[in-house]
């Protein structure tokens, strides 16, 4: 059987991020269906991806006009509308994303993701309705803001259901916590401190993966490779997880490991995670955190 070629455009393919993983469990579910050839055009010197969209598009449309097949893989926020609009015809998208969660608190980020993200939403949705082919989406956060007809195209929810939770080898769990954090605007909004500082003064162990959170006794590992983030998450008991995405891929990749998953009181109803595995908490009671097995 003949392969089928496809140029692909990526701004990251890497196996240690949220983007770089959702790339290739994309591209492995397209060569499931069908006998796919893959040609991956990444350009890693280009670390703004607001720019490599630019490049992409262009790359795009140099073999579209060689009559060439093309995919646009990521970055796909269901907001940049310039990438659904300014795309050449029959690309093939990668996963949509987008979180639809934004503290209102925060006044810059209830303006940006409260009043103009929908807007460009629409006109994304709008330019996404003039093309034929079905649309993917990583989640099912943005699925409030769409259509009736958009939502019939679309398939939801990409990343959990794709993802294989196989059930590693359990080991000795030596860290009480393990937990992501990022200085991302919108994800710091969502970030519980107060729940680490309650965490912290009951002398759990708690260890940070991603960016540095200057507080104090706890311990700080920075951006690792995959391996080793496996590894942590292996000894670990407990995560926190991230209301702005609840379907990253560090809670899946934890689910593997065995480790059980706070959540918000009100949030467990809403999570489509294998409910067992996860812990409802309030955060806000210092005795309900005490009671915590450790």
């Amino acid at each position: 059987m003949t392969k089928k070629k496809i140029f692909v455009w990526a701004c990251d393919y890497s196996d240690n991020t949220g983007e770089g993983k959702l790339a290739r469990l994309f591209l492995n579910k397209m060569n499931e269906k069908d006998n796919f050839y893959f040609i991956l055009n990444q350009k890693k010197k280009i670390k703004q991806k607001y720019l490599s969209t630019i490049f992409g598009i262009i790359y795009c449309w140099k073999k579209f006009l060689k009559n060439e097949r093309v995919c646009y893989l990521n970055y796909l926020p269901l907001w940049n509308f310039l990438i659904f609009i300014f795309l050449p015809p029959k690309t093939i998208l990668g996963p949509i994303t987008g979180g639809a969660n934004y503290s209102k608190s925060n006044l810059l980020s209830y303006f940006t993701r409260g009043i103009i993200f929908p807007i460009f939403y629409k006109i994304s949705e709008y330019s996404l309705s003039l093309r034929k082919s079905k649309l993917v989406f990583s989640t099912d956060l943005l699925k409030k803001y769409l259509s009736k007809k958009t939502i019939k195209k679309s398939s939801f929810n990409f990343v959990v259901k794709n993802f294989l939770l196989t059930k590693k080898v359990r080991r000795r769990k030596k860290i009480d916590f393990l937990i992501y954090y990022r200085k991302h605007n919108n994800k710091i909004s969502y970030f519980p401190y107060n729940l680490v500082k309650k965490l912290i003064r009951l002398k759990y162990k708690v260890h940070i993966v991603g960016d540095k959170l200057n507080f104090p006794n706890i311990k700080n590992y920075g951006f690792i490779s995959s391996n080793k983030l496996s590894n942590l998450q292996s000894l670990a008991k407990y995560t926190i997880i991230s209301h702005e995405n609840p379907y990253s891929f560090f809670i899946l990749e934890c689910l593997s490991n065995d480790v059980k998953i706070i959540v918000k009181q009100d949030m467990k109803r809403k999570i489509i995670l294998p409910k067992k595995n996860l812990i409802k908490l309030d955060y806000d009671s210092f005795n309900s955190i005490k009671k915590l097995r450790i």
